[in-house]
C-alpha cells in the first residue's frame, strides 16, 4: 500500500504542476506606437497649457468696471467694424469673429460682455439704438458659431466712449466698432 500510495502522490504532484505551471506566452508590445501617442498627448497638453498662459497673461483688468462688475480687456478677442450707419458683420470681421470664438469654445468658463460703440455723428438716442444693434449682431453671430448664449451679455455706449476722439473719417470708423471684453473667468 505505500508503494500504491507513492504511485498516487507522485501522479498527483506531476499532474499538479503541469496544470500550475503553463508556458508562459511572451507578449511583445509596440513600444514605438506607444511613445509616438504619448508624445503625441503630450506635446497636445503643451500646446494647451501654453495657451492658456498666453491668454491669461492678455487679460489686463479694464480700469473702469462694466455693468457685470470687475471686467477684463484680451488683446486675444478681437474688435471688428462697422460701415458707416449699418450694423451688419462684414465678411472681414466674420474672420475676426470665428478667431474669437475658437478662443471662447477653448475656455467654456468664461463670460463675455460686447460693447456697441458708434461715432460722434447723429444724436444719442439714435447711436444708443444703433450700438446696441451692432452689440447684439456681434452676439448673434457668436451664438450662430456655437458659443452659448448665456454666455454673452451686450451693451451699448452709443458715442459716450470713442476710441479716437479725433473729428476725421479715419477717427469715425475706429469708433464704429463692437468690442469684446471678459466679465468672468
Amino acid at each position: 500500500m505505500t508503494k500504491k500510495s507513492f504511485i498516487i502522490i507522485f501522479i498527483l504532484c506531476v499532474g499538479l504542476i503541469m496544470i500550475g505551471c503553463p508556458k508562459k506566452t511572451a507578449v511583445k508590445e509596440e513600444p514605438s506606437v506607444k511613445t509616438e501617442e504619448a508624445t503625441k498627448a503630450e506635446a497636445e497638453r503643451a500646446k494647451e497649457a501654453k495657451a492658456k498662459e498666453q491668454f491669461e497673461k492678455s487679460l489686463v483688468a479694464k480700469q473702469t468696471p462694466g455693468v457685470a462688475g470687475e471686467v477684463f480687456e484680451s488683446s486675444l478677442l478681437k474688435d471688428i467694424h462697422f460701415d458707416f450707419d449699418k450694423y451688419d458683420i462684414r465678411p472681414s470681421d466674420g474672420a475676426l469673429l470665428k478667431e474669437n470664438a475658437v478662443l471662447l469654445k477653448k475656455y467654456t468658463n468664461l463670460k463675455v460682455q460686447i460693447e456697441g460703440h458708434c461715432d460722434e455723428r447723429g444724436t444719442v438716442e439714435y447711436n444708443l439704438a444703433l450700438g446696441e444693434r451692432r452689440a447684439n449682431r456681434t452676439k448673434d453671430y457668436l451664438v450662430s458659431l456655437g458659443i452659448s448664449s448665456d454666455r454673452v451679455s451686450t451693451i451699448s455706449y452709443g458715442k459716450e466712449k470713442p476710441l479716437d476722439p479725433g473729428h476725421s473719417e479715419e477717427a469715425w470708423a475706429k469708433n464704429r466698432r463692437a468690442h469684446t471684453i471678459v466679465t468672468a473667468k
